[in-house]
């Protein structure tokens, strides 16, 4: 399968990298008392994770806007911190980092805290093109920003076959949105996640693809 695709994109967070399970809750943790709100632990990883497509679930329960979540969460993540709480999956390194061809990453970190992860990990140069969704960019699963990224890498439409590996289904919706075959790793267990997500491919990690 790794020579199926003539270009490749990725998911940055439970895809590639993953977080030490104390940082999502110390953050969410720090957001809820900065608004006057007490989030469980399970609560704490369904808002990092996006865990079954229930984070806006917990916050209507809580009674809090999304926008304003969001923005008091960015105001508590530390580059520094997040980037020294972050891990590199083992197979990663042996298969995105060996392959050859234009390889993407599309991810919904921001450039403020993505940039010190691939520079710690040091897997910047793995990627011809970054992609930060944005506000502006939209977010997956709005495949702009997956188009946007192959714009950069200058491959379009025109004969090249693409996937978009991904652990959420956002991923491998942007990827069929915008045209590209979709892989969906599941890092989590189906159960704690409340839903199956099926791509083209399924696989339980990048050892699967060789």
């Amino acid at each position: 399968m790794a020579h199926d695709y003539d270009f490749w994109l990725f998911d940055l967070d439970g895809t590639i990298v993953d977080i030490e399970p104390s940082y999502p809750t110390a953050v969410v943790s720090e957001v809820g008392d900065r608004l006057g709100v007490g989030f469980s632990e399970r609560e704490a990883e369904i808002l990092w994770y996006g865990l079954g497509g229930v984070r806006e679930h917990v916050l209507q329960r809580h009674e809090i806007d999304p926008d304003l979540f969001w923005e008091v969460f960015h105001e508590v993540e530390n580059p520094t911190e997040r980037a020294a709480a972050t891990y590199l999956y083992d197979d990663a390194a042996s298969f995105v980092g060996e392959l050859d061809g234009p390889v993407g990453l599309v991810t919904h970190c921001q450039p403020y805290l993505t940039g010190p992860v691939l520079d710690r990990l040091d897997i910047r140069d793995w990627f011809d093109t970054i992609v930060c969704c944005s506000a502006e960019t939209g977010w997956k699963p709005d495949p702009t920003p997956v188009e946007m990224a192959m714009t950069d890498l200058d491959v379009g439409h025109n004969g090249h076959e693409g996937v978009l590996i991904g652990d959420d289904p956002d991923d491998i919706g942007a990827a069929w949105n915008a045209g590209l075959a979709a892989i969906h790793v599941e890092r989590h267990d189906p159960d704690e996640r409340g839903q199956c997500v099926m791509g083209d491919h399924r696989v339980r990690g990048f050892d699967d693809l060789i």
